[in-house]
């Protein structure tokens, strides 16, 4: 059994401005090529932040930086590689170790080096938000192809729109608590070591859903 516990909006706090001061200097090194938008997503919109203090693997945070289209012509490839560079010329100042790029996002690790700990780290995902021909809202990010060493712009799969969808669904029913002890608890019983938070709470998710007749 593992020993998960959540993150208090006190104690993410500090980071979380932390981490905007970081975003902020990022935004001005790249004010004359595009300027781009910011937002927390995942676990800590939801109030959902998650660590188990007995590892040496801290919390993270999600955020989505939205690049303004309307006055950006670089590809998907040099998006990113410009955020990666700007974002190695400010994070070491703040103790954070230089970024990684995986098929998603951009990661940021800030780590206890003397315990071998990552205290907390940051994953920034490049995004795209629009409206379709049928008036949905829909979103694109780009992804990293490690294998063939490639970036595009990649459509968010149909279970990222309903998963947002029902985790709306359910705070606004008030549902909220109830879904975060089964997160929890799914977390804390996992026995799966290939299944990932993402996995748990899409499963908690459902869960909810049906338990208070959610149809899609």
């Amino acid at each position: 059994m593992y020993h998960f516990e959540f993150v208090s909006k006190k104690q993410r706090a500090p980071i979380k401005k932390q981490l905007i001061s970081i975003i902020l200097e990022v935004q001005n090194l790249l004010r004359d090529e595009f300027t781009f938008r910011f937002d927390f997503v995942g676990s800590d919109k939801y109030n959902m932040v998650t660590h188990d203090p007995k590892t040496n693997i801290g919390f993270d945070f999600d955020i989505n930086i939205e690049v303004n289209n309307e006055e950006c012509n670089f590809t998907a490839k040099e998006i990113k590689t410009k955020l990666i560079l700007a974002f190695n010329q400010v994070v070491p100042k703040y103790g954070y170790d230089h970024a990684e790029d995986s098929t998603r996002v951009i990661t940021i690790k800030y780590k206890d080096r003397q315990n071998s700990k990552i205290l907390h780290s940051c994953d920034f995902a490049i995004v795209n938000n629009y409206v379709d021909a049928k008036g949905y809202d829909r979103q694109k990010y780009i992804r990293f192809n490690k294998k063939q060493n490639t970036y595009s712009w990649a459509e968010q799969s149909k279970g990222y729109y309903m998963l947002s969808e029902k985790a709306e669904w359910i705070k606004e029913k008030g549902y909220h608590k109830e879904m975060k002890e089964l997160y929890l608890d799914k977390k804390n019983h996992n026995r799966d070591r290939h299944k990932h938070s993402r996995a748990l709470y899409a499963e908690t998710i459902h869960t909810i859903c049906q338990k208070y007749g959610f149809y899609d």
